[in-house]
Order: structure tokens, then sequence, then C-alpha cells
């Protein structure tokens, strides 16, 4: 295994080659500086940390008040009920059985623990209030931006480069959904970790100790247990290794023992760590074989394969792979192809953005022709121009670490998604800020680039956060969400469901079924518009076409949580009807499936007490409004527990309900009168 060591003597003497030595070092090792008077000290070494800390700062203030207006949204009917308002989990706070549950759930097809406990936290702290639960979100995406910032700087050596990346990552409109999106916690919380992972990775390799890199895997083990999209981490390490980092050993013409010119991008540029606020350099670089490069991330590969596994048992158990004829290979090998072409468009001309972007039916072929070719005209572009790193590096970690979300193996019914551009977009800004930068440096020649470069980004980043604050509002509620839905994007029958879900809520039920057929016809195979069309009609008490409805989401429905509701509607059905048996097994079937509906527990406790013969018949009827009144405490459900605590002889038990529901009823004998005539009727 190949391995040079490069002496605090040799680099410096590297570096007086390229550069002009910083003044804290070793006066005799500066000869070729000194010949040099000419040359300007890098950026990094320019850059007192009082301005880097203000830079930081600015850029903290900035995306907190760009993103400020979230404390006027609400939760969105997507997945912020199944992720919090809904979740009786979740709701209860964070407890030991919260913890034990997190670990161990695979709901919602997904196995991320940290998610849930984040979420159970902001319950435990702000309950239902969604203020609080933005600005978690907020303050998560603000210390990412500043995350990146610092450790791009650390890397590279450039200030105001990295500052940019970082803006552009804080202020981008495609990052909007991230953070104004409750549910989507996972994205924010599985960057900051592998952020931080980043970080002690580049404490490892200034130290090469074990403790530094075992720091390294536990931070990417909780990055993994937050959202499974780090499982490209390993790779992101190898490019980082190529650049800013040159840990790679090169070949002879390269070699570090023989005089490099500056580069176009910058003096800096190919230096392993040039000198940051957070460290000085180090006393020696270590340049290792590819092969060790390789082998050294072979743990946190294991990591990651372990991490797929388990997300591909929870997403095939929970029902969320798509594998129909719709989603065949050919179409998600499409898909992604034009997928990968769309998402550098929106990075760049961010325009007709919406929360889901419906699955194609069919692609044409001129449009997966042009975008295979712009992706291959890029590769290429990129590998001929392989000297300049940053360019390889952000173009791989745009492609590379948008593997997991691509879409060849389809989870869900998006093309594609703008949360999914959260990490790999990073590699895009990389690339144009750079490219940017070295270009403007080669034209301006004997001007200074910052008097061109910085109105530019000025304006680019004005725009880009107008565009941020206008799509922040769409977030606001149900309505304007799915309303832009509709009217950026074509043919979306889950915008129709969750646009008549919203004007169900407003209680708008004629405009809603306008929306839910609409829905179907998109989508006749849509099981989501059977349910929905199923509670219309049950509320409008046709129950025939209700049954039916329910009985073709239990058909063509794989996700559990819509199964489980098909089930309790369905029991609720056969309740109305009279049909206690088969109302027994439906609900018996939902709860076997996870899912704890109030409606059902009422209704089985009603079943039971109608039906006791006995104390233990009555038990089980308090039990059952037991824990109906604890997830929907009333003065009905109070009265019904004290009557089965009564008939099954516990009757200290069944005085305390009846005084609960003294407690809780605005009017006791209007309350008495219908738990009566739920237990008659």
């Amino acid at each position: 295994m190949t391995e040079v060591s490069v002496t605090a003597s040799t680099r410096h003497f590297l570096l007086c080659n390229s550069m002009p030595c910083p003044a804290h070092l070793n006066k005799s090792l500066m000869p070729v500086a000194a010949a040099k008077p000419a040359i300007m000290l890098p950026e990094a070494f320019r850059s007192p940390a009082q301005h880097r800390l203000v830079l930081g700062l600015l850029l903290v203030v900035v995306t907190l008040a760009l993103f400020n207006p979230l404390s006027h949204n609400g939760f969105v009917n997507f997945d912020d009920d199944r992720y919090v308002t809904d979740n009786s989990q979740v709701r209860s706070g964070l407890h030991w059985s919260t913890v034990a549950w997190a670990f161990t759930s695979f709901d919602l097809a997904n196995w991320h623990p940290l998610t849930w406990l984040s979420h159970a936290l902001d319950c435990q702290f702000f309950g239902l209030n969604p203020t609080g639960h933005h600005y978690t979100n907020l303050l998560l995406h603000t210390a990412n931006a500043l995350l990146l910032f610092l450790v791009l700087q650390w890397f590279t050596g450039y200030t105001t480069r990295s500052l940019m990346v970082a803006a552009l990552f804080a202020v981008h409109p495609l990052n909007v959904e991230s953070v104004a999106w409750v549910a989507e916690r996972k994205n924010l919380l599985c960057m900051f970790f592998l952020l931080l992972t980043l970080a002690a990775y580049g404490r490892y390799v200034r130290r090469s100790t074990i403790a530094h890199y075992l720091l390294a895997a536990v931070l990417f083990a909780l990055a993994l247990m937050s959202k499974p999209m780090a499982i490209t981490l390993p790779a992101l390490l190898l490019l980082l290794d190529y650049w800013p980092l040159r840990r790679f050993v090169e070949s002879r013409a390269s070699s570090p023992n023989r005089k490099r010119t500056a580069s176009s991008s910058g003096s800096a540029e190919g230096e392993a760590f040039a000198c940051s606020p957070i460290d000085f350099c180090p006393a020696t670089i270590t340049l290792r074989s590819a092969w060790f490069l390789f082998l050294e991330k072979a743990p946190l590969l294991l990591l990651s394969i372990a991490s797929a596994v388990v997300t591909m048992v929870a997403q095939r158990g929970g029902g969320a792979v798509l594998t129909s004829a719709a989603h065949n290979p050919l179409l998600r090998i499409e898909n992604a192809i034009v997928s990968y072409a769309l998402y550098i468009e929106k990075a760049l001309w961010p325009a007709r953005l919406a929360v889901l972007y419906p699955y194609p039916r069919a692609l044409s072929a001129w449009q997966v022709a042009a975008s295979a070719l712009f992706l291959l005209a890029v590769t290429g572009g990129v590998l001929k121009y392989h000297r300049h790193r940053y360019l390889v590096v952000g173009w791989f970690w745009y492609l590379g670490t948008m593997v997991p979300m691509i879409g060849l193996v389809q989870v869900g019914n998006q093309a594609m998604a703008d949360r999914y551009a959260y990490l790999p977009a990073i590699g895009l800004f990389i690339m144009v800020v750079w490219a940017v930068a070295d270009c403007v440096r080669y034209l301006a020649k004997n001007s200074s680039p910052a008097k061109i470069l910085a109105p530019a980004a000025i304006i680019v980043l004005l725009a880009f956060s107008a565009i941020t604050r206008s799509q922040l509002t769409y977030w606001h509620g149900d309505l304007t969400l799915w309303r832009h839905a509709l009217d950026e994007t074509q043919n979306n029958f889950v915008a129709e469901n969750n646009f008549a879900s919203a004007l169900i809520k407003q209680g708008r039920g004629d405009e809603a079924i306008i929306h839910f057929r609409a829905a179907s016809a998109l989508e006749p195979g849509d099981p989501t518009s059977q349910l929905n069309l199923g509670i219309y009609a049950q509320e409008h008490g046709d129950l025939q076409q209700a049954a039916a409805r329910y009985n073709n989401v239990l058909r063509l429905a794989t996700d559990t949580q819509l199964r489980a509701s098909a089930y309790a509607n369905l029991g609720t059905v056969a309740f109305a009807l009279h049909d206690y048996t088969y109302a027994q097994q439906n609900f018996d079937s939902a709860i076997k499936l996870g899912r704890v509906f109030p409606v059902v527990l009422l209704e089985l406790g009603i079943i039971s007490e109608r039906t006791a013969q006995s104390a233990a018949d009555y038990n089980r009827a308090a039990g059952y409004f037991s824990q109906f009144v604890a997830l929907e405490p009333s003065d009905v459900g109070y009265l019904l527990l004290a009557d089965a605590l009564r008939h099954a002889g516990r009757l200290d038990d069944a005085k305390l309900s009846g005084q609960r529901a003294m407690q809780l009823s605005a009017d006791v004998p209007q309350a008495q009168q219908q738990a009566a005539k739920l237990l008659i009727q």
C-alpha cells in the first residue's frame, strides 16, 4: 500500500512554489515567496476570523428572515397528519415507549427513528401548535446552511466562494419544500448529521485517529436514522478525497515533489486543506493509494448497505414500492434520465415548482434523447476539463447523491420532487460558483473580479429570495398548496384528491366531489380516490356504494394506512347495517394493520356491550371505551365507559368515569340521552 508522507518543511516548500507562505511559517523556508512579491495572498489567508464570523452570522440572519413567514403556516394534508397530527405515538410526546416504538416501527414504509423522535419532541414542547414545528424546520435549515459554509471554507480555503454556495443553498426556491413541509423534517435532520459527518471526517483526515473516524461513523449512522438518502456518503467522501482534500497519490507528472503552478481555480486550489478559521495547516499531510482510500470507507459502506436493506424491507412491507405496468423498468429509466435534466433546469431557472409532479404514463423519445445527450455532453465536458477538479466533484456529487431518489426503484406517485434536490444541488452550486469565479478572474485580468462578481451574486440571490418568498405563501394551507399544484401541473390526480380533501375541511363538499371524481377519472386504479368517493357516499347515506368503494380500495391498495382506513370504514358501514359480526371482522383487520381509529374503538365497545353475556364481555367493552376516551375525551365517551364498568361490577371506577363526564359536559342530560341512544340503537 503506497503512502507518501509530506513533512512540514516539505509541505511549506510546496506551498511556496505556488503561493506566498503565511507569515506564521518558518521564514527560512520562503526563498521563492520572497522572489514573487507581486502575487496576492490567497483569500483564506487574507480574511480574518472575525470576517468569517460576521459572514456566517449574516448568512444565519438572512435565512431566518427570509423564511420567517413560516410562522403563519399550518399543517397540510400531505403526510403532516400521518407524521404528527393524527399519529398517537408522536402526539404523546417523548417517552420511553415512544423511543421504543421509533426504533422498531416501519410506520409509513420507512425506518427513521430520529425523525420520529424529533417530531415527538416538538409535540412535547409545542403540542399541535404548527408554529413551533415550522420553526424547528427553519432552525435546522439555517444550521445546515451555516455548516455547509464552514465545512466548504475549511476544506477549500475559499471564504467568498463557500459563502456563495451556502447562500444559494439557503435561499434557493427548490429547498422551500424541505423547510416549509413539517413532514419533511427527515430531509433537514439527515443533512444536519451528514454535514457534521463531513466535519468529523475532516478532523480524521487531519489527525488520522480511530476516535475521529468513529465519531464520523456515529454521525453517519445518525444521518441514516434520519433519512436513508445519506447512503451515498462513502462515495461522496471519495470525491472529497479527490478535491479539495487531494489525498490520492498522484502520477509522477503531478507528483507532490515536483514544482506546481497555480491552476485557473486559484493558487490555493491544488493544496489539501488550505488554512482556515477552524484550524491551522497540519504539520503533516499523508497521501494514500486508491486502494487504501476505498478500504478506509468500507465500514461506512457497510452502514449504507444495512440502511438500504432495512429501507427496502420497510418500503416493500408498507406497499410503497410501485412495480405495476405503469411503472415498468424502461419507463423508470427514461423518467430518471429526464428528471436528472429537469432538476438542473429548476436549479438554474426555478419556475413552475409544485409540491408534486405526477408520474408520466409515457415519455416522448425526443425528450429522453435530448436529456440523455445533455447529460452526456456535460459529463464529457467535465472529464475533458478534469484539471479543474471542482467540476468533476460537483458533477458527480450531483449525479451520485441523486441516485437513491431518482426513481430507479419507484417509491410513491411522484415523477420527481423538489425535496430530492436538497443534497444533490450542492454539487451544482459548487460547479457554478467555482467556474464563474475562475472565468471572471481570467477575463478580468487587471481589474478586480470582486467588482464584477459581488453585484452579480447579490442580484442572483435577491431573485432567488423573491421566488422563495412567493413559494412560501403556497404552503400557508391545504387550499393554496394544492390549488397551486393544479395550476402548475397537468393530470395530477394526487393534487385533485388532496384539494378535494381540503375543500371537505372547509365544508365545501359539493365542490370537493367534483375533484374526487376528476381524480378517479384520471387514475381509475387509484385507491385513494376510491376511498374518498366511498367516504362521500357514506356521508350522504349511500351505504351500498360506500361498501363497494371500500372493497375496491382493498383490492387496489398496498399501502397499509389506506387498507386500514378501508377496513375501518367498511366496519362502520356494517355497524350501521347492524351486521355486527362483519363489522367486528373489519375492525379487527384495521387494528392488525397497526392503525387505531377512535370511531373503531367506540363502535367495538358498543358491539361488545350490546352482545355482552358476562362480566368479561363488559370488561372488554370498558377496555375499548377507555382507549376511545384516551384519544378523544368526551362526556358521551365517559358515560359509555361508566355504564360498561358498572355492568362489570367495577362500581368505584364507574363512579370516577361518571364524575369525569360531568366535568366535561356542558349539557349532562343531553349527553346521557346520546349515550343511551348509542347503546339501544
